[in-house]
């Protein structure tokens, strides 16, 4: 049995689709609850135009009866409101007549998929690409995500985030307790435990933006109340930490991942890097998470600590140099409306992916075709797991 998800929908299109597979049988589905994720990614100050126009909320199709889940595919969707200044250029059925502003992209954006999907798609309108590759798509995963959580909180697990650093600010990652994380505010304008640090990176974005410019940064993702146990060491792809490199990966305009304090225990001892093991007289702990609580592809108990290093985003109102496709005469790349950083969003989005694969890893590991069934079979495991 697996959690698993697919999205449909462009950018500029009608609507976005999420269908979630793997959802057990009378698991509660609260709409407000997904409501608030899509706020949530919204959220962030150094956000584009675009926040102002879309206000995110899902309509379930499919899936869901009287507030629970059927065991049958959740079919979600979120309505692009901007669609209605794009009904020509985005509609589906060939127009008669070509559209006043058929909005054509011609000239590739670097860092953006806009040239490589043109080549590789062999498409003379780049917005072909672009209009799926934007990130607007994010909106559709986490209200999967939403989902996911909605699951692990039936057994007692928590997902949050946090901005560890915008630009070059501050100059290592903020490393903080899961209290600190817990306690940021909603109205937060970048999701940072140091309000301090958050005004100097709200300067330096107001800096960039004057400047024509964007900035990346890194986000954590924490996760609380994860039993031993998820993951495996007997296959390459069962190996969570593989699994969740992976998910963090494919969010946009993310370029690497981190697990625990990877980057520093490549520089350290043995000695120094990994968690020694004790036993209290009831069970087995660790003074230390220097591992981000996976050993060998598999949880370990302790809190998951996972780190995405977002680059720049690659709209910029300073274009770069770039090429006319059809002319090949130099040119400045195309600018789409877009964000100066999107760090906090893509927190939240890196939660929901992080809350899929845990979802995917608990009914992988306990099965079950109602949330019954599933409680039971992971009540079963703890009971051993206490007995070891």
């Amino acid at each position: 049995m697996h959690f698993k998800f697919t999205t449909a929908g462009e950018s500029h299109g009608p609507a976005l689709v999420t269908i979630i597979e793997g959802v057990p049988a009378g698991l509660p589905i609260d709409q407000d609850a997904i409501d608030h994720e899509l706020w949530r990614r919204q959220q962030g100050y150094g956000r584009g135009g675009r926040m102002k126009i879309e206000s995110d909320s899902v309509k379930v199709l499919a899936g869901v009866r009287h507030g629970k889940a059927l065991g049958s595919p959740i079919a979600l969707i979120i309505e692009n409101r901007d669609f209605v200044h794009w009904q020509d250029v985005m509609s589906a059925v060939e127009p008669d007549t070509e559209p006043k502003n058929p909005r054509e992209v011609k000239r590739p954006r670097p860092g953006h998929a806009d040239l490589a999907g043109g080549l590789k798609f062999q498409t003379r309108d780049l917005r072909d690409i672009l209009e799926r590759a934007s990130a607007r798509e994010t909106a559709a995963r986490v209200a999967a995500g939403a989902v996911a959580k909605q699951l692990l909180a039936q057994f007692s697990i928590e997902v949050r985030s946090h901005v560890a650093k915008i630009g070059p600010i501050p100059q290592r990652p903020i490393d903080a307790a899961w209290e600190s994380i817990a306690a940021i505010p909603v109205d937060s304008l970048l999701n940072c435990v140091d309000r301090g640090l958050e005004r100097e990176m709200v300067a330096f974005i107001d800096e960039a933006k004057a400047n024509g410019d964007t900035l990346g940064g890194v986000f954590e993702v924490v996760a609380k109340g994860i039993p031993v146990g998820l993951g495996s060491h007997t296959s390459w792809e069962d190996k969570l930490d593989g699994r969740i490199a992976r998910a963090i990966m494919s969010i946009h305009a993310v370029k690497a991942v981190e697990i625990g304090e990877a980057i520093e225990n490549a520089g350290r001892f043995g000695s120094e890097a990994h968690d020694q093991i004790h036993h209290d007289g009831e069970q087995f702990v660790r003074p230390t998470n220097r591992a981000g609580g996976l050993e060998g592809g598999i949880t370990n108990g302790e809190e998951l600590r996972v780190r995405g290093y977002m680059k720049p985003i690659s709209t910029l109102r300073k274009a770069l140099h770039s090429v006319d496709i059809d002319s090949k005469e130099d040119s400045l790349a195309a600018f789409e409306r877009s964000d100066i950083t999107a760090v906090p969003a893509a927190g939240v989005i890196a939660e929901s992916m992080i809350a899929i694969v845990l979802a995917d890893s608990l009914r992988e590991k306990f099965g079950g075709d109602s949330l019954h069934e599933m409680t039971r079979n992971h009540q079963a495991f703890l009971q051993s797991v206490s007995e070891y």
